[in-house]
C-alpha cells in the first residue's frame, strides 16, 4: 500500500516545557513566601530591623536609665546623662552596625554619623530631664526613671528613622540592577504541536 500526501504521519517534536514545580525555576514570589509577609528576624527588611533595634538600643537603654540613676547621687543630672550617652552611644553603634543593620564592625564613618544622631537624642533626654527637675523637683526613681525612659524611646524612634535611611542606606548599586533585570527570571517555553 502507497502512503499518499495527505495521509502522511507527521511527527510532531515536543519539547519538554520547564516549570517551577520540576525544580528547573523558582516559584515566583517563592523567598517572599518563605519569608512570610514580615520578612524574618535575620532579613534586613525594615520590621525585623526595628525589631533589632529596639531590642539592642531598648537593652543599653534600660541600662543607662540603672546608670543614670546611681550616677545622680554624685553628678548634676546633665552630667549623668552625658557620661551615660557617650558610653551607650559607642555601645549602640557597635550593637547596631553588627546586628540591627548587619553591617560587620562599625568604623569610624558610622561612629561619627551615629553620633551626630545620639546627640540629638541627648539633648531631648537632658531637656526632659531638665524640665522634670524644673517641674517636681523632688520627683522619686520611678518618676524619673519613666520620664528619662519615655525620651529616650522617642529620640530612639528617631534615631532609627535616621540610621536605616541615612547613615546604614545601601546605595543602590546600577550593575546589580542592571544584573538582575539582564538575569531575570526565565520565562518558561511553550511548545504547540502541529
Amino acid at each position: 500500500m502507497r502512503r499518499s500526501a495527505r495521509t502522511a504521519v507527521i511527527k510532531p517534536r515536543f519539547r519538554p516545557v520547564r516549570t517551577a514545580w520540576d525544580g528547573h525555576m523558582p516559584a515566583p514570589g517563592a523567598a517572599a513566601a518563605a519569608k512570610g509577609p514580615m520578612g524574618t528576624l535575620g532579613s534586613t527588611g525594615p520590621i525585623a530591623s526595628f525589631v533589632r533595634f529596639v531590642a539592642c538600643g531598648g537593652g543599653v537603654g534600660v541600662a543607662s536609665s540603672g546608670a543614670l540613676l546611681l550616677l545622680t547621687n554624685w553628678l548634676s543630672i546633665a552630667v549623668a546623662n552625658a557620661i551615660v550617652t557617650v558610653l551607650g552611644t559607642l555601645l549602640c553603634n557597635e550593637l547596631h552596625s553588627r546586628i540591627t543593620f548587619r553591617k560587620g564592625a562599625a568604623g569610624w564613618r558610622v561612629h561619627a554619623e551615629s553620633t551626630g544622631t545620639a546627640v540629638v537624642a541627648y539633648l531631648f533626654t537632658t531637656g526632659a530631664m531638665l524640665a522634670l527637675e524644673a517641674a517636681a523637683p523632688h520627683a522619686g526613681a520611678l518618676t524619673i526613671q519613666a520620664v528619662y525612659l519615655a525620651a529616650q524611646g522617642l529620640a530612639g524612634l528617631g534615631r532609627f528613622v535616621v540610621l536605616r535611611l541615612v547613615v546604614f542606606a545601601r546605595p543602590k548599586s546600577r550593575t546589580a540592577t542592571a544584573t538582575a533585570t539582564a538575569t531575570g527570571t526565565p520565562r518558561p517555553e511553550l511548545v504547540i504541536a502541529a
